[in-house]
């Protein structure tokens, strides 16, 4: 079943004041607060005040996914009967749990995710007041293999027993969208239709003698959760199956965004150190051994940004929640005739314009320059079909490619000289 998503807490976070140096948007907010430009209402019910929050960092309330396994440090506030609930935008993931703090994860441009716990109220020193802290101890996941050996995001599938308790003896999966279903969602509740094929939530897992059994027809294409939990506690009544493969495709893509902004400013400040070693001229072009990481690393990237190896959707595919795919798409950037990378598709695959819409986040745009420079080469070639690997992006069509092209030259500033001067 589906584990953690998000770090989260640990039960005492030491206070410390990381919004003074970061641009991630949990950051700004807090320098909102302490100035006095924003008042969370720490006085409301724990609901007013998540609504608030997540108002004020701009993350939709329908991106509202829950997960009812014990994966995180606040387990004993979590189970089947009380699920956490996590929401998401392109720069910010939050999660709550009934009772326990909010977590939040921001994405700055520069260093990749910061991790934050909010308290709606500062204890007995600052009854009215709510007190944001960091707390590091949660990389002991969330910086490892899983995430790629960088301080990073995943979506876990576990086996959860009745208590939510991961039957760890079963293992575990990291949730991708190469993932088949079969393998998605354990330990979450699930929303959406997804016809014959069957997913792993909204079951819990049962050991016995013969191995773990998991019964996968009963918590399949629920479209409420009314007869497995209260959702009164929760802003929506929904734990939306689209919402979650955008989630996973989006961890996974920040996850390579960290890496590659880190890995290229490290192999550039390498050569650096060398040329001038060597009295060399020092120059910002990658050479060597900086010019096979950066190209190794652009390579990793654009196979993720062009959705190589997506699973393919079974049955004629899925549905989800509207509300999730009108919020997701409120902020899409369209070509004069109405396309774009937030377009979705659902039949047999998650959008219909197989380029990721994460190429507008603040993390690709504060990219190296040398590594933007490596991608939109590599991209701009497979875009025109004379990349020489047509085996590895055989499923985009001709038709696609030529979408993708036109979408990007009416959305991305930031392309090429090349890429309006050539044509197709």
């Amino acid at each position: 079943m589906l584990a953690c998503t998000l770090p989260l807490a640990a039960a005492t976070p030491a206070p410390a004041e990381p919004w003074k140096t970061s641009s991630d948007p949990v950051a700004k907010l807090w320098q909102r607060v302490q100035s006095g430009q924003v008042k969370l209402p720490v006085e409301g019910d724990e609901k007013t005040f998540l609504n608030a929050v997540l108002k004020e960092l701009d993350v939709p309330v329908a991106s509202q996914v829950l997960v009812f396994s014990k994966t995180s440090l606040q387990n004993a506030l979590i189970g089947p009967m009380r699920p956490r609930a996590v929401y998401f935008s392109e720069e910010v993931y939050v999660g709550w749990v009934q009772g326990g703090m909010i977590e939040i994860i921001g994405m700055d441009p520069e260093t990749g995710p910061h991790f934050y716990t909010l308290s709606q109220r500062g204890g007995a020193d600052a009854p009215h007041r709510p007190e944001l802290a960091t707390d590091e101890q949660c990389l002991s996941c969330h910086e490892s293999s899983r995430t790629g050996g960088v301080k990073g995001l995943l979506v876990r599938s576990v086996f959860a027993d009745a208590s939510g308790q991961p039957i760890l003896s079963e293992g575990s999966h990291v949730t991708t969208h190469e993932s088949p279903l079969s393998e998605r969602w354990g330990g979450w509740y699930v929303t959406g239709r997804h016809g014959k094929d069957r997913h792993m939530g909204n079951a819990i897992a049962k050991e016995t003698g013969a191995g773990v059994q998991l019964d996968r027809e009963r918590g399949a294409n629920l479209t409420s959760l009314q007869d497995i939990i209260s959702t009164q506690p929760y802003l929506t009544k929904t734990s939306d199956l689209v919402a979650l493969m955008v989630l996973e495709h989006q961890c996974s893509t920040h996850n390579l965004l960290t890496d590659a902004a880190g890995s290229t400013r490290a192999a550039m400040a390498r050569q650096r150190d060398l040329q001038k070693a060597f009295n060399e001229p020092i120059t910002d072009v990658p050479q060597g051994s900086a010019q096979s990481v950066v190209r190794s690393l652009a390579e990793k990237l654009l196979r993720q940004m062009l959705f190589v190896g997506e699973y393919t959707l079974q049955d004629d595919g899925v549905e989800g929640d509207p509300a999730f795919q009108d919020a997701f798409r409120r902020n899409r950037r369209e070509t004069e005739e109405g396309r774009s990378l937030k377009d979705f598709q659902l039949r047999t695959r998650l959008f219909k314009h197989r380029c990721s819409y994460m190429i507008y986040s603040q993390a690709f745009e504060a990219l190296p320059r040398q590594m933007k420079d490596e991608f939109y080469s590599q991209l701009w070639q497979i875009l025109r079909g004379h990349d020489g690997r047509d085996k590895e992006f055989a499923s985009l069509s001709e038709s696609e490619r030529t979408h993708i092209r036109t979408i990007l030259l009416a959305t991305k500033k930031d392309l090429p000289a090349c890429w309006r001067e050539q044509t197709p």
